[in-house]
């Protein structure tokens, strides 16, 4: 099974009320069988999400678009196919 790495870093100016809307994405791609974990970085710089289930990076990248960080513009995220083991 692929999965994809996205790794969400705090942009200056961070809003904390992009949080709610983006634990409400993470939710429904959980719901939908799409997530398999989500954390927080302890510094409060960021965070990251696994992706599970999704056939290309394109897609995966497609995906990440609609998060709420990216559509505010409230974190830089970038999407690696992460090769587990």
């Amino acid at each position: 099974m692929k999965r994809f790495l996205v790794i969400a870093m705090r942009r200056p100016g961070f809003e904390a009320s992009v949080v709610a809307p983006h634990q409400a994405f993470l939710d429904d791609l959980r719901a939908r069988g799409l997530l398999e974990m989500t954390g927080g970085f302890a510094d409060g710089s960021g965070g990251a999400y696994l992706l599970r289930g999704i056939d290309t990076l394109a897609d995966a990248q497609a995906i990440v678009a609609a998060d709420p960080l990216a559509l505010q513009n409230a974190s830089d995220l970038v999407v690696h196919e992460w090769n587990t083991r």
